[in-house]
């Protein structure tokens, strides 16, 4: 699908979708419990579709309605196929529960996730019990994991320890994991380790990382899915650059890393506040800043974008993670960027983007939901109508995002 878009300027309120990082370990955790538990709100993304068909081809039970989820533990299904879809984090989070579980099982994948590395987890399944074949998808698992200590580095990604935790409960004997550098996007691992709380699992903070105890188990609980801060941070630009939008639905006192946007925003000099709960951003005089993106890497293509309409010079720094997403992030930010005839400089772990006025232009969507809305932003101030290319990708983590676009004065075709 490509989609057209006009010059306008965004401005209105809007709703942001449930966060997928806590619907993804609201869901696991509520599959895993004793009793039957609620999730709400549905979630329309294809990734949380992706982890609730493999929670159900693991033998759980989850009804789907129109207002969210019915999730209770079933008997666990030997010899299924897990489709992760394009979804790395069902990947990184049901590989080591698949394991735990003891579910002899193919996983496979789609789209760039095949090539994206699993290897970390692989090693400690095989060091734990478990036969894993291949380092890529597609891997085949056979055995039952077992515990005791599992030392991985802490700055490929988060989700390789989210993974590992959310599957610890599920081992009769207690788990270590123990991150071997320092750590990155540790907001998304306090996520995991509150989910994993609120539905009984005992987890400790030790001096060298995390300790699940022998017998911690998970019980029923209902929960309400978050707005997700890292969508909030596409209208967030969006104001930024030259509108006033209003945005509901969000957590102030989350743990998604992504709400830095905050700081991120206010940074670049839009104008923020919180009234009655609901996040006001209006256009600003945008000055070009330096960001440290090792703990928000999702946030990349909204700053890129806000950047490009910046006086003077942006960098973004420590987002290596960037080049294995669904696509090489930094390669296809600065090609949309360089088609818009914005200035940039390519950097190993990230990016320089000389703010200006950008132009109308062909945008190649490369597959990526971020790229498709962070340059559909873009778009509406840029100079001359643009077409972004593949504009289906949002589907991936927010169906809606056009029928909001359209909403706030989004003018596409």
């Amino acid at each position: 699908m490509d989609v057209k878009i006009f010059p306008s300027a965004l401005s209105g309120s809007v709703t942001v979708p449930p966060s997928k990082s806590a619907a993804h370990r609201a869901l696991i955790c509520a599959a895993l419990s004793n009793g039957t538990s609620k999730v709400t709100p549905y979630c329309t993304s294809k990734d949380i579709k992706a982890t609730v068909a493999c929670l159900k081809e693991l033998g759980m039970n989850i009804t789907e309605d129109p207002d969210g989820y019915t999730v209770s533990k079933g008997k666990v299904k030997q010899g299924g196929t897990l489709n992760f879809c394009e979804s790395g984090s069902t990947a990184r989070f049901l590989l080591p529960v698949a394991a735990a579980l003891g579910a002899n099982c193919t996983a496979v994948g789609s789209g760039r996730l095949p090539n994206r590395p699993m290897n970390t987890l692989t090693t400690l399944l095989r060091e734990h019990g478990v036969s894993a074949e291949n380092d890529n998808l597609p891997i085949t698992l056979n055995g039952k994991m077992n515990g005791g200590d599992f030392c991985l580095p802490g700055n490929i990604s988060s989700q390789f320890i989210s993974g590992l935790l959310l599957a610890a409960p599920l081992i009769d004997s207690e788990v270590n994991v123990i991150p071997t550098t320092a750590l990155e996007s540790v907001g998304y691992i306090d996520m995991t380790v509150s989910a994993m709380k609120k539905y009984g699992a005992t987890v400790e903070e030790t001096a060298c990382g995390w300790r699940v105890s022998k017998g911690s188990s998970y019980t029923a609980n209902n929960t309400v899915i978050e707005g997700d801060w890292s969508q909030a941070a596409f209208f967030m630009s969006a104001a930024a650059i030259g509108g006033d939008i209003k945005i509901a639905g969000l957590n102030f006192a989350s743990n998604q890393g992504d709400m830095a946007a905050l700081d991120v925003f206010a940074a670049f000099g839009a104008d923020i506040s919180i009234e009655d709960n609901i996040l006001h951003v209006k256009r600003g005089t945008l000055k070009g800043i330096t960001v440290n993106a090792a703990n928000i890497p999702d946030m990349v293509p909204a700053i890129a974008a806000t950047a490009a309409f910046a006086e003077g010079k942006t960098v973004i720094h420590s987002a290596e993670r960037l080049r294995i997403k669904e696509s090489d992030r930094i390669k296809t930010v600065l090609a949309a960027l360089n088609a818009m005839g914005v200035k940039t400089e390519e950097k190993e772990d990230g990016m320089v983007i000389y703010g200006g006025r950008p132009r109308g232009a062909t945008i190649d969507g490369a597959g990526d939901h971020r790229i498709v809305m962070a340059f559909s932003v873009a778009a509406a101030y840029a100079e001359g109508k643009s077409t972004i290319n593949g504009a289906e990708a949002v589907e991936k983590s927010y169906p809606e995002f056009f029928k909001e676009f359209k909403k706030i004065g989004g003018n596409l075709i």
